[in-house]
């Protein structure tokens, strides 16, 4: 549970991001700019700094796959489904570089 509660400010960011930004989609051209530039650049850099501060793992970037789904049936459609992967590597790639770059 105090593992947990160690996750909360960088989960919060990232409900933030997978929730409130797509309320902001007009048309094509903003959805696009949303789901392949502005939410992997904020994931990642969330990710990058949850390295630096904790460790790298498995947990942070399965949370952030799991708490993506749900905006996919909200917002998008199963088409979208192939973001979680994106967005779980993007947070897996940037805890490991950030793990390592705290190892320096």
């Amino acid at each position: 549970m105090i593992k947990m509660k160690k996750l909360l400010p960088y989960v919060v960011v990232n409900l933030l991001i997978f929730y409130v930004l797509p309320i902001l989609i007009r048309d094509t051209s903003s959805g696009m700019l949303i789901l392949m530039i502005i939410i992997p650049l904020i994931t990642f850099v969330t990710s990058l700094l949850y390295g630096l501060n904790k460790s790298f793992g498995w947990r942070y970037p399965l949370l952030v796959m799991g708490i993506f789904l749900p905006s996919i049936f909200l917002y998008y459609n199963e088409s979208a489904l192939v973001y979680t992967l994106i967005y779980g590597g993007l947070s897996l790639l940037g805890s490991f570089i950030g793990s390592r770059c705290q190892a320096i």
